[in-house]
């Protein structure tokens, strides 16, 4: 099973960069997206989606253009689970999942508290509900995958200037702690389980030139249970692939 996560940061933008053409070639059993910032109705381009094979699950925001998540797939689920039975994160389109046979895959995309205040703290009590929502599907769902953007960089090497962004949103203590954390639980970040090489990078700003400087952050993960860790086949991120400012990053279990 091929699986992809990207934060495409609209969907209906990556399109006009040729989107379909990129998954065409990387042909990926799995795709999960968020920021799609979209409904269904608002992307006739889906037609070509259902032509490769895929059908497809969307979790938008009740905010217009804002947020919200997907599941594409060519494998078809036995379940789809929308949202995580919290107002506050359902409204915002932040979760979304797919069950299989013997496999779960869910496709979500953390806060980011870079506006400070109010968005940290709610960011900080969705780390909280996220960790106790995972500790108790685990146990129904004991083969997980856990894609998306989590808005957090784990440690110094997944951030190119760790010493000046140490008080930035994405970066603070309370959050790599919290991500160390849930790693210790028992999730495997699949890429640094097969590649320990600094400056991999999934996010770059839009500004000064920072991707072409390869100045990144390392914030979307495909997390899995330990019941997966001996189904590790591959991992990579695909930096290459240049229809948002973060990019896709791959994972196959077998």
């Amino acid at each position: 099973m091929k699986i992809v996560t990207y934060n495409v940061n609209g969907i209906r933008a990556a399109l006009k960069k040729d989107w379909l053409g990129w998954l065409k070639i990387v042909d990926p059993d799995i795709v999960c997206l968020q920021e799609i910032k979209a409904t269904v109705d608002q992307v006739p381009e889906i037609l070509y989606l259902e032509q490769m094979g895929y059908e497809h699950y969307w979790y938008p925001a009740q905010k217009k253009g804002y947020s919200g998540t997907a599941i594409f797939t060519k494998i078809t689920p036995n379940h789809i689970e929308y949202g995580c039975g919290h107002e506050d994160y359902d409204f915002e389109g932040r979760m979304i999942r797919a069950d299989f046979d013997d496999i779960s895959v869910v496709s979500t995309y953390f806060p980011s508290g870079t506006t400070g205040g109010v968005r940290q703290e709610f960011k900080y009590r969705f780390l909280d509900d996220f960790k106790s929502y995972t500790d108790k599907l685990i146990v129904e769902k004991p083969k997980l995958v856990i894609s998306g953007d989590f808005n957090i960089c784990h440690r110094a090497i997944d951030i190119h200037n760790p010493k000046s962004n140490a008080n930035t949103s994405g970066f603070l203590p309370a959050e790599r702690e919290w991500m160390e954390n849930f790693i210790q639980s028992g999730f495997i970040d699949t890429f640094r389980h097969v590649n320990p090489d600094p400056h991999q990078y999934t996010w770059w700003s839009y500004r000064a030139g920072a991707r072409a400087r390869n100045l990144g952050w390392r914030i979307d993960y495909n997390m899995v249970s330990p019941a997966l860790s001996q189904h590790i086949f591959h991992a990579e991120i695909l930096s290459k692939a240049v229809h948002s400012d973060h990019c896709p990053v791959v994972l196959e279990v077998r």
